[in-house]
C-alpha cells in the first residue's frame, strides 16, 4: 500500500481519442504525444525541467522508438532527464503510473511525469530474416492486425478470448448488447452542457493540415452512435458469438499524460490544494489461457486487498472493456450492478490507443470523484496475453 505517491489536481490530460485511420494516421506517436504534453505543460506555465524521470508508454512500434523515452523527455522540454520506454500492451499505463509510484515512495526520484501515447494507424508491417526460408522468403509482422487476431500462447484472438468467457459463463448476445448501449448512454453525459465533464481534462491537439493551415482537434473524433435496433442489427463478429462491432472497441490514436509526485509538490501543483489524489495500491493478474476477459477480477481484487478496501468501499469504479463480456462478467463476479459503472462513458465507446487508454479511464475516475465530493477509484482493465492490472486512488 502506498502511502507517499499523489497525483497534484489537474495534473493530468488526455487527447482526444481518434479512430485510427482518422486524423491522427499520419503522426509518430512519440514526437506528437511529447509535443501535445509541452503544450500541455506551458499551459500550466509549468517548467518541463521540474521532472527528474518520464515514463514513456507505447506499445506500437514507431520511428526513432529505440531512442523512445530519452527522446520524448527532450522533446517535452526536460533535455536534461532521463526516460524510461514502458510497454505492456492494454496495461501499460496503469503500470507507468505504478512504476511511478514505486519510484516516489522509494525516493529514487520526486517528480515523475508518466507519458503514454500511441498511434494504432498505420501501423508499422516488420520484416524478419529468414535465413531457412525458400527462395529466401521473409517472415512477417503486421504489428496491430496481427496481434489484434493472435496470442501467440493463447493460441487465439482477443475477441476469441471474450467469446470463451461468454461460453463458459452463460453471457447472452443480449446482455453485450444492453451493456454496449448503457456504456453509450453513459458516454452522452460526458458531452452534456457543451462537453463540461470532458472539458474539466481534455487537452486539445494540433496537426498540420498544409503549411499554412493548422487543425484542432477538441473532442473524440469517429464515435459511432449506439441505439437498440442498430445494435440488433449487427452480425456477430464471430460466427455464433454474443460480441457485434457494437459491442466490442476500435483501435484509435491518442495520448496523455499523468503527474505523480510526493505530497508537497502535489500540493504546490494543485489546480484546488483542497483536493488530494493519493495513489493507494496496485493489483495485477494473470488467468487461465484465452480468457482475457477474467482478469479485471482478480487484479481488482489484489488491488482492494493490498489498500485494505472491499468493493463496497468504492465510490467510482473505471474498466477498459474492449468487449462487453469484461464488464458483465466483472459485475457478476464482484456482485454490482453492471450499469452503475464506467459513467461518463470507457474504451468501448471512445476507442482504445492501447497505451493512453487505461490513463484515460483514470483521469476521468478522478474528475468523477470530485463532483461526487471524494471517495475511493477503482480502476481494472485486461490486457494481451490474458492478463490485466488494477490501480486504487483516494480523492478527498
Amino acid at each position: 500500500m502506498f502511502k507517499k505517491a499523489f497525483i497534484p489536481y489537474r495534473g493530468y490530460y488526455s487527447s482526444p481519442f481518434i479512430r485510427w485511420q482518422g486524423s491522427l494516421a499520419n503522426e509518430n506517436a512519440i514526437s506528437f504525444g511529447a509535443e501535445t504534453s509541452r503544450k500541455w505543460l506551458q499551459s500550466k506555465n509549468w517548467d518541463p525541467k521540474m521532472f527528474d524521470y518520464v515514463f514513456l508508454g507505447l506499445t506500437v512500434g514507431q520511428p526513432k522508438m529505440f531512442y523512445g523515452g530519452p527522446w520524448a523527455s527532450a522533446l517535452l522540454g526536460g533535455t536534461e532527464i532521463p526516460g524510461v520506454l514502458v510497454s505492456q500492451a492494454c496495461s501499460t499505463s496503469t503500470t507507468c503510473i505504478f512504476q511511478a509510484a514505486m519510484g516516489i515512495e522509494t525516493g529514487s526520484f520526486e517528480n515523475a511525469c508518466a507519458l503514454m501515447t500511441d498511434r494504432c494507424s498505420n501501423g508499422p508491417h516488420t520484416v524478419w530474416p529468414n535465413p531457412k526460408g525458400p527462395g529466401g522468403q521473409v517472415v512477417s509482422e503486421d504489428w496491430v492486425m496481427d496481434h489484434f487476431g493472435f496470442d501467440p500462447w493463447g493460441g487465439t484472438s482477443m475477441i476469441q478470448t471474450a467469446e470463451n468467457v461468454v461460453k463458459e459463463t452463460g453471457i447472452t448476445r443480449e446482455q453485450c448488447d444492453a451493456v454496449a448501449l448503457r456504456r453509450y448512454e453513459q458516454y452522452k453525459d460526458a458531452l452534456a452542457d457543451d462537453r463540461a465533464f470532458q472539458k474539466r481534462y481534455m487537452f486539445p491537439v494540433e496537426i498540420k493540415g498544409s503549411k499554412k493551415k493548422t487543425i484542432v482537434l477538441e473532442a473524440d473524433e469517429g464515435v459511432i452512435e449506439s441505439t437498440v435496433e442498430g445494435l440488433a442489427a449487427l452480425k456477430p463478429v464471430l460466427p455464433g458469438g454474443a460480441h457485434t462491432f457494437g459491442a466490442q472497441t476500435h483501435p484509435a490514436d491518442g495520448n496523455c499524460a499523468v503527474i505523480v509526485t510526493g505530497y508537497e509538490k502535489a500540493q504546490a501543483l494543485s489546480a484546488d490544494k483542497s483536493i488530494k489524489i493519493q495513489i493507494l495500491s496496485y493489483g495485477y493478474a494473470r488467468v487461465k489461457k484465452a480468457h482475457m476477459a477474467m482478469a479485471v477480477v482478480p487484479a481488482a481484487q489484489m488491488a482492494l486487498k493490498k489498500a485494505e478496501l472491499s468493493i463496497r468501499d468504492i465510490k467510482v469504479i473505471k474498466t477498459h472493456n474492449p468487449f462487453a463480456a469484461n464488464d458483465i462478467y466483472f459485475a457478476d463476479q464482484m456482485k454490482i450492478d453492471v450499469n452503475g459503472f464506467n459513467n461518463y462513458g470507457s474504451s468501448i465507446v471512445y476507442g482504445h490507443p492501447q497505451a493512453p487508454t487505461g490513463g484515460r479511464l483514470i483521469i476521468e475516475g478522478i474528475e468523477e470523484a470530485v463532483l461526487l465530493g471524494g471517495g475511493y477509484v477503482l480502476f481494472t482493465g485486461c490486457a494481451a496475453g490474458d492478463t490485466g492490472a488494477a490501480l486504487i486512488l483516494k480523492v478527498s
